[in-house]
């Protein structure tokens, strides 16, 4: 069997505040009956995968048009974030909120109820069990103030909720068989230090992966015929509205996620551990420890070692016209782009997808602006900040991780408040950091069609730098 083959598992009943299971209606399979039952876990782990791709079309999708990579350009999803306006009472706030807790739920349910009674489970099943709990604790962490730890339990805040995860990732290390997973946990592990902010824990991980193999890539698996589309690809792609248009600046990598063939059976899989980021956190701690050439030389790194050896395809996109609310978006490759009123404008950032251009190119998994040329141009730790930022940006988009990057964080659930007297009124407050642009400020741009130029407003890459002190920013920097 197949852990990675998502599948509808059997759910039992189970009462989980603000993560309710979904009851399957078979008179002939209760609780009783399905725990002890040869390879039960294994059955319930494939369930737990299929919630994993159910999160992150929660997750990615708020996280992307909150932030400025996309521009929701249609009547479809979330129509406040891209201001951004995140209220604790919005539908898409507490649905976010229930995902990651059914995740975190189904993975204590496995852990402590079906392996045990599963003569049949493996060290290596409850590995993944560890994982995929674990990821729901760093989900937790990186998209919102703060957490139940438990269902109808105190509100775990962010050291918490990462501390959690990093339990449960190193049990995931410890238990799984598999070396090439185990150097995924070992990411994950990198990644939850790096949003602690513990400088030598992060970088110790980050090392491990980068000279395990610089390659490494753990993916959730999407499965249109059994009911998971990945909504990401829809919204980006698959859709015939053109709902998500790229800042301008990010055009050249959207899309990530598409199809060639049936919609249906062509689901693209969401990068969720990649060994980009082990190079992104070194060169992060290099910066923050003021050493430019070391940082220097591991930005070079990611990018002949890693970024160009990551698989390309052409596609046509031809149907991808930028219409809807907004319908000013360039069209032309001729076209170059300003990331602000003072930057100098720069071509290859907007494509032809007409069909005499024949086709686009698609960074499946990641691409970037950023040349060795520009890595060796920056004189100033603040320079190379600025390339980092955006090599951030660009490698992870439509993964649904800038938004944290720029501090944003999502607030309790009106719904999880209602129903948890250990939620505080300051929980279900979003965080939105004082230098985050309103009124849609983000996604905003002027185009001089006789100039053959796009200015966008906000640069905030820039912005970013400006304000690297700030709390939930650039952790490796303190």
């Amino acid at each position: 069997m197949k852990r990675y083959t998502l599948f509808s598992c059997l759910f039992v009943l189970l009462g989980f505040s603000a993560c309710q299971l979904k009851e399957v209606v078979n008179p002939n399979i209760t609780e009783d009956t399905f725990i002890g039952s040869d390879q039960s876990a294994s059955i319930w782990l494939n369930g737990t995968y299929r919630q994993l791709a159910l999160v992150l079309n929660e997750v990615v999708v708020d996280a992307e048009i909150t932030s400025d990579n996309y521009y929701n350009n249609s009547s479809l999803s979330n129509k406040v974030f891209d201001i951004p306006t995140i209220l604790y009472s919005d539908l898409d706030v507490d649905n976010m909120q229930r995902a990651i807790g059914k995740l975190r739920e189904m993975g204590s349910y496995g852990i402590e109820k079906i392996f045990p009674s599963d003569r049949l489970g493996t060290p290596s099943v409850k590995a993944e069990m560890y994982f995929l709990r674990g990821y729901a604790y760093l989900l937790g962490a990186e998209t919102m103030n703060g957490l139940p730890m438990t269902a109808n339990g105190r509100v775990g805040e962010t050291t918490e909720l990462l501390d959690s995860a990093i339990n449960d990732f190193k049990q995931a290390v410890a238990l799984h068989a598999n070396a090439t997973l185990r150097n995924s946990y070992n990411l994950a592990l990198a990644r939850a230090y790096y949003q602690k902010g513990d400088k030598t824990n992060a970088v110790a991980y980050a090392a491990i992966v980068k000279n395990a193999n610089p390659l490494q890539l753990l993916q959730a698996v999407y499965d249109g015929q059994n009911g998971v589309s990945n909504t990401m690809q829809t919204y980006t792609y698959s859709s015939s509205t053109n709902t998500f248009a790229p800042l301008p600046r990010l055009d050249f990598l959207d899309p990530k996620l598409y199809h060639t063939g049936n919609i249906t059976t062509d689901q693209k899989p969401i990068s969720i551990l990649k060994g980009e980021e082990a190079y992104l956190i070194m060169a992060e701690a290099a910066l923050g420890n003021q050493q430019l050439a070391e940082a220097k030389t591991t930005l070079k790194s990611l990018l002949t070692d890693v970024v160009a050896k990551r698989p390309t395809v052409t596609i046509f996109d031809t149907l991808e016209k930028r219409k809807g609310n907004r319908s000013d978006y360039a069209q032309s490759a001729a076209v170059k782009v300003k990331a602000d009123a003072g930057a100098t404008a720069v071509s290859g950032r907007i494509l032809d997808r007409s069909a005499a251009a024949g086709g686009i190119k698609v960074y499946t998994i990641s691409g970037t602006s950023v040349t060795a040329a520009d890595i060796d141009a920056a004189g100033t730790i603040d320079e190379l900040l600025y390339i980092l930022c955006l090599m951030r940006q660009e490698i992870f988009i439509s993964e649904g991780r800038r938004m944290t990057d720029l501090g944003i964080r999502f607030p309790v659930s009106q719904v999880e408040q209602l129903n948890n007297p250990n939620v505080t009124n300051a929980q279900t407050i979003a965080t939105i950091p004082a230098y985050i642009p309103a009124a849609t400020g983000m996604d905003n741009f002027s185009y001089d069609k006789t100039a053959g130029i796009v200015t966008i407003k906000y640069d905030m890459n820039k912005i970013l730098v400006q304000n690297k002190n700030s709390k939930g920013v650039l952790p490796l920097l303190k």
